[in-house]
């Protein structure tokens, strides 16, 4: 498939993007959109392994050189980078019903905002899928790294386990992350944190043992017909998903990570808290 050069569509939602947490929290919500409004949206796959992001028409678009980017061709080509702020873009001009948000003005809206700002701040730092742009994470340490330095496995798993271990307490009770009612409702702080919970694995964690409320919950958003059209987009589901690394020939990978995981915790003494 040819490297895209530039814009194709001329109407409807054009998006940039690739199989990382970050591009996959777009497309998850365009596919919701789309389900729920007929909201129409163009793909192009945007190879970050090429550097295609660095050319100069897609910096043109999003100057910081990364996926995932939209241009709202319905907005006379307006262009959105940073995924949190496509997610906030699209709820303010596609979801007129409030079905995956909620309004401005509610207390709602302002913890939805809060925990998505959680995101991106910790947990997708800490566990950032892509090379190593960003060093000192879990998975730079643990996969990407030429050598094992034990110390900041320990120190970068164990705050990603921190992490995960305040969702989990915050889906103790709840079905979603935010939203009205005792049990919440799906929305786009979910849609936000879907991508980085669907590769724990790749980042050592087990869900099911250590952190099983963030497991059911996980499981009930993976059940969604959208959410499971919008991980297949651009080009099929991430090999780094928990679903792949766990399955039939991923085991031996995820067995090592748990190894040098816990043997680095050993040498240090490390003990989960959380908070």
């Amino acid at each position: 498939m040819a490297e895209p050069t530039g814009l194709i569509a001329k109407s409807g939602i054009e998006l940039l993007t690739f199989g990382t947490p970050n591009g996959h929290k777009v497309s998850v919500f365009l596919e919701e959109l789309k389900a729920a409004y007929g909201t129409e949206y163009t793909v192009q796959c945007i190879n970050i392994s090429k550097k295609t992001q660095k050319e100069p028409w897609y910096t043109a678009l999003n100057p910081n050189g990364r996926i995932p980017t939209i241009v709202d061709h319905n907005r006379g080509g307006f262009a959105v980078f940073e995924g949190i702020a496509i997610l906030s873009y699209l709820a303010r001009h596609y979801d007129a019903e409030h079905r995956f948000s909620f309004p401005v003005d509610s207390d709602d809206y302002s913890v939805a905002e809060q925990w998505m700002a959680w995101q991106h701040g910790g947990l997708g730092p800490m566990i950032d899928s892509r090379p190593p742009h960003r060093q000192g994470q879990a998975n730079h340490f643990l996969h990407a790294a030429t050598e094992t330095i034990p110390y900041p496995i320990q120190r970068y798993v164990g705050e990603t386990e921190r992490l995960y271990g305040i969702l989990d307490a915050r889906l103790a009770d709840r079905d979603y992350v935010a939203g009205p009612g005792a049990r919440g409702t799906y929305g786009i702080a979910d849609v936000s944190l879907l991508g980085w919970a669907n590769l724990s694995t790749f980042g050592g964690l087990g869900l099911a043992a250590q952190f099983p409320h963030v497991k059911a919950w996980l499981d009930r958003l993976l059940a969604r017909p959208a959410v499971q059209r919008g991980l297949e987009i651009p080009g099929g589901p991430s090999r780094l998903s928990n679903a792949v690394l766990e399955g039939e020939g991923g085991e031996d990978a995820v067995e090592e990570a748990g190894r040098v995981v816990r043997e680095a915790k050993e040498k240090y003494g490390y003990q989960y808290a959380s908070p």
